[in-house]
């Protein structure tokens, strides 16, 4: 299992769309970047990863998972470009902001503080962990 982190704009699509999607989830579309891309093709399903609120708010403010494969990402007709889908799986109880993030010396090398502007990006166990101890899911899921 791998872990991930979807970066998003709130008014664009923000948590709370996701939730009401359901167990159907949403596509994760709109991504033009190659690496971007390239981690999600690299993503299988159950894998779990953090919404995070970029621009407004920057924090994370809940876990998701992968609910279908990378697939043609249906806002463009240019094959290169293909999206995975997620679902909200919980709540993050307390957001974890990217200024705490930035200070915990365990996050120093996550990509949310080395490759700031990626909006699909991986994320190790370890940091999934700490992230979620910051965030108050004593048992987050995996």
């Amino acid at each position: 299992m791998a872990f991930w982190l979807y970066k998003s704009e709130p008014f664009k699509f923000s948590w709370e769309m996701l939730k009401a999607k359901g167990e159907a989830g949403e596509q994760w579309d709109g991504v033009r970047n190659y690496l971007a891309r390239n981690n999600m093709r690299a993503m299988q399903l159950g894998d779990k990863g953090f919404f995070y609120h970029s621009n407004e708010g920057l924090e994370v403010v809940g876990i998701t998972e992968v609910a279908a494969l990378a697939h043609p990402d249906s806002t463009t007709d240019d094959p290169r470009w293909e999206c995975v889908d997620i679902r909200a799986v919980c709540d993050m109880p307390k957001p974890v902001s990217l200024k705490d993030v930035k200070a915990n010396p365990k996050l120093a090398n996550m990509s949310l503080v080395t490759s700031m502007r990626l909006s699909v990006q991986p994320v190790t166990e370890e940091e999934y962990l700490e992230v979620c101890r910051m965030g108050g899911l004593d048992n987050p899921p995996r």
